[in-house]
């Protein structure tokens, strides 16, 4: 949870970290290189982020292949 706060914040959102999880008061997405932390699941999140936020750019996109080797070329095409 804290790295995705971390993450979040770096994209300008104000994150508020609970007990049992983060509390997320949204804000206009700024610009950001975002570590994935080698998890493939903040790649694959802030992937989706990054389709609708120009200049969102993942540091480690590459940790998506240990459970989705296709995710980038999957996401192409349904965003196509």
């Amino acid at each position: 949870m804290a790295a995705l706060a971390t993450e979040l914040r770096r994209l300008g959102q104000d994150v508020v970290e609970v007990e049992d999880g983060l509390t997320i008061l949204p804000a206009p997405i700024v610009a950001a290189d975002i570590d994935t932390y080698d998890d493939h699941r903040m790649a694959m999140a802030f992937a989706i982020t990054a389709l609708r936020a120009p200049g969102v750019r993942l540091r480690d996109p590459g940790c998506v292949a240990k459970t989705f080797p296709g995710f980038f070329e999957t996401l192409d095409r349904l965003t196509a």
